[in-house]
């Protein structure tokens, strides 16, 4: 990933928030076939420090569980905010017109060997959590158990467990940092009068400050 200095991002608490507020991972592993790219929800787990464990889970007709390299560590890819952003809303363009529009986002890499599991039990605490994670904020929760037990069983036979003890950690925030301070504003102002809560803005307004 291309990465210049000033839209680095290295707090490994902000890397997790990315990762546990944007679940949806593109999990990328080397195959006999090339690479193999994903798209599944993760489960992230600070534990073990510093940089913490990523669950999921596959279907067990996906090949990546069996065909994958195992000298070489598994890319896991989160897409955080993400904005396009107008040069309509930079004060430079009033000023002299030399702008451009851009693209604003987040991103975090995570590096890591995956350690392949079929234990139920494992399985069934793994997708109770997800369960619970994306049901809890609605009004009448949807849980693993209100399905008939041989039901579930049957089902968890059908997929199969990964986990990657995190070792490498990259961020990526482009959200306006060579810009001026008036652009930022201005941007956040512009992304605000098109979407009251757009997350990057509020990405934005965490960096640079409210407008």
């Amino acid at each position: 990933m291309y990465l210049p200095p000033h839209f680095e991002e290295s707090r490994p608490e902000v890397l997790q928030e990315v990762m546990r507020e944007y679940p949806l991972g593109t999990l990328v592993a080397l195959t006999s076939a090339g690479l193999s790219a994903n798209h599944i929800p993760f489960e992230y787990d600070p534990q073990p420090s510093p940089l913490g464990t990523l669950r999921c889970h596959v279907a067990r007709g996906n090949s990546v569980w069996k065909d994958f390299d195992k000298q070489t560590p598994a890319l896991v890819i989160f897409g955080g905010p993400q904005a396009y952003i107008s040069p309509s809303w930079y004060e430079a363009k009033r000023e002299h017109g030399k702008v451009v529009p851009t693209y604003n986002y987040v991103v975090v890499h995570a590096y890591g060997s995956m350690r392949i599991i079929e234990d139920a039990q494992w399985l069934h605490g793994l997708v109770s959590r997800l369960t619970e994670k994306f049901e809890s904020a609605r009004p009448q929760p949807w849980a693993v158990s209100d399905a008939p037990p041989d039901y579930i069983e049957k089902q968890l036979g059908a997929i199969v467990g990964i986990e990657i003890a995190v070792t490498r950690l990259i961020g990526k925030a482009k959200a306006s940092q060579n810009r001026s301070a008036e652009d930022q504003k201005q941007v956040i102002r512009g992304l605000r009068e098109e979407d009251p809560h757009d997350p990057m803005a509020a990405w934005m307004e965490r960096l640079h400050g409210k407008s």
